[in-house]
């Protein structure tokens, strides 16, 4: 068992509530400064009780609860300890996406409604659905794009053609660009190229350099495709400390230790509904899930095998939960034992400070 020095029942004194907004989108235009104005506390039985309760999850590898920017409990359970880094998955997908945004700030992107052929156009395979031209960044970031997915059972053999682009461009459409979300890892790593392409870097480079530096945390490599691009969308690996600290950037409206890390207007954007899960029935944004927990709007990020990290604006809570990345984590099975964890525990002891 590994853990910070910060005792596992620590909780800091209660401070009076901020302004905070009361439903979707969660994110604030302008966050305050965190002041003595800003909520840090947790009740003590009820964060001991969330502890208790995680430990007890022999999928769960960490967690960190914080408030107000203030850590009340961290701790690795098993697995990795919270300053190394951990493969979480799909969570990838928030961090491709916080990347577009950091894009979309430089104007290396025109906006969202940009066709991603713009920027892939040497990319599309002869005779590829002429409507593959009417993809927007827009479509790869909420997985709107309409071609058949590359996640699920079709994973596998996308994963092991000689050409990831090709073959994600040359699925047959399932859907009109624009139609339901089809969960597909293919939609963002052809995001992940197209600002690779646009910048003539690689995505490692552009994590390092967007999120990591302001951030101050490490982005190990990790996988590639045949054509030697990053993968976007899945198998990135972060400390759990250094996922808190990106949750903490996007619960101060992109802002963390005094830098504008991410535009406001596009964290707002972000945590916009723009579709729905048809797995889960949650609203999606720009790489973002949104919910109600415990009739707390709430935004979230998730990745095979219980990756989590869950924000929380209107209590100013960030919660981080790594897991086993080998085992799956249903939305009724585990991630609903972690979503009942956030909101029988950690969201009351916040209430309850």
């Amino acid at each position: 068992m590994h853990s910070t020095a910060l005792p596992r029942r620590a909780v800091l004194g209660a401070l009076a509530a901020a302004p905070v907004a009361a439903a979707l989108p969660p994110a604030r235009a302008q966050t305050p400064a965190l002041t003595d104005a800003a909520p840090t506390a947790l009740d003590p039985d009820g964060l001991a009780r969330a502890a208790d309760r995680a430990a007890a999850l022999d999928q769960l590898h960490s967690l960190i609860v914080a408030r107000g920017g203030n850590i009340a409990l961290a701790e690795a359970f098993r697995g990795p300890a919270l300053d190394r880094p951990a493969n979480v998955k799909s969570v990838s997908k928030t961090i491709v996406a916080a990347l577009a945004g950091a894009a979309l700030d430089r104007g290396v992107l025109t906006g969202v409604d940009q066709p991603m052929a713009d920027l892939l156009a040497d990319r599309i395979p002869a005779g590829a659905d002429p409507r593959v031209n009417d993809i927007t960044i827009a479509h790869l970031l909420t997985m709107q794009a309409g071609l058949e997915r590359t996640s699920g059972r079709n994973y596998g053999r996308w994963v092991q053609s000689p050409n990831w682009v090709a073959y994600a461009l040359s699925r047959p459409f399932v859907a009109e660009p624009g139609g339901g979300m089809l969960y597909s890892t293919g939609s963002f790593h052809l995001l992940g190229v197209a600002l690779a392409e646009a910048t003539g870097r690689s995505l490692l480079d552009l994590a390092q350099d967007w999120l990591g530096t302001p951030l101050d945390i490490e982005i190990p490599a990790w996988t590639r495709d045949p054509q030697g691009f990053y993968m976007g969308g899945n198998e990135m690996a972060l400390a759990p400390l250094a996922l808190y600290r990106f949750g903490e950037m996007a619960r101060q409206a992109g802002r963390w230790d005094g830098t504008q890390v991410l535009s406001a207007d596009w964290m707002a954007q972000s945590w916009t509904p723009h579709t729905r899960s048809p797995f889960s029935g949650d609203l999606y944004g720009y790489g973002w899930f949104l919910t109600l927990i415990a009739d707390r709007p709430t935004a979230y990020a998730r990745g095979y095998g219980g990756q989590m990290l869950f924000v929380v604006p209107s209590l100013d809570l960030t919660v981080v939960v790594t897991s086993d990345p080998t085992r799956p984590a249903r939305s009724g099975g585990y991630v609903g034992d972690l979503r009942a964890l956030l909101g029988e525990e950690i969201i009351p002891a916040a209430l309850m400070s």
